[in-house]
């Protein structure tokens, strides 16, 4: 298990695995997995679209990011697979069987708005602050 004393200091570890609290959940290698799978096109709008509209059925997604069925269920597995989504299962008022939705998990909410969202804004503030054709 990762000793995080030099990370609680605030120097920098020789372990990157050093930097996770001791109690961690999860290893650096799963939090690397959710990165790398939010780092697919396909994968990340799906992320977006939970994080930023709710809870979606297969159909809503399907119909907001223009995919296939086939094609959308093999990202959301892949989403699935390292906790960022979650599949919920119901019943709907006056109708018959089970309807599926999916929804970010809070390890979802985070990678995408701490990771790549950020990473975005980061840029947009970058290029606010360099900009050279606007007078002061």
């Amino acid at each position: 298990m990762a000793t995080n004393s030099r990370a609680a200091n605030g120097e920098l570890p020789d372990d990157p695995e050093e930097l996770l609290p001791n109690d961690s959940i999860l290893s650096l290698d799963e939090y690397l997995e959710m990165h790398a799978a939010v780092g697919h096109r396909t994968r990340y709008e799906i992320l977006y679209r939970l994080v930023h509209g709710g809870e979606m059925s297969p159909k809503e997604l399907e119909e907001a990011i223009q995919i296939d069925d086939s094609t959308l269920h093999y990202h959301l597995n892949k989403l699935l697979n390292v906790s960022l989504v979650e599949k919920r299962q119901r019943t709907e008022r006056g109708q018959d069987g089970l309807y599926t939705y999916y929804r970010a998990t809070v390890f979802g909410e985070v990678t995408l708005t701490e990771g790549v969202d950020e990473l975005i804004r980061g840029e947009q503030a970058f290029g606010e602050m360099y900009d050279s054709s606007v007078e002061e």
